[in-house]
């Protein structure tokens, strides 16, 4: 189950922008904050079925994108190789150097630009 988080979690970070405002909503309300079935119709004013309906809509959604595009994937892909390269490296050195770089491009930290 954690696991299946997780993964949905890169999905949603990745992919959230092409879902639309109120998928995007009851996403966040569900997953980030953390809200029941429930309380999220009662806040957003439908019923509970009507929110798990547009959540697991949104999820497969997010599935499909990552089916046709596999940026995740490609990101993982390019988070291990540079993991891999990283540990093969003295912890000195240009090639270090770039491969600290490649993983931090991988994780979304710097822009990859010298």
């Amino acid at each position: 189950m954690f696991e299946k988080n997780l993964q949905l979690a890169e999905l949603i970070d990745t992919y959230a922008m092409l879902l639309s405002d109120r998928q995007q909503r009851l996403l966040d309300l569900y997953y980030n904050e953390d809200l029941s079935l429930g309380e999220i119709a009662e806040d957003v004013g439908i019923s509970r079925q009507g929110v798990r309906d547009s959540i697991k809509k949104a999820e497969r959604e997010l599935a499909f994108f990552e089916d046709k595009l596999g940026l995740v994937a490609r990101e993982n892909a390019v988070r291990e190789a540079g993991e891999r390269l990283l540990s093969l490296l003295p912890d000195s050195g240009e090639a270090a150097v770039a491969a600290r770089r490649l993983l931090a491009v991988a994780s979304g930290g710097e822009d990859g630009t010298y």
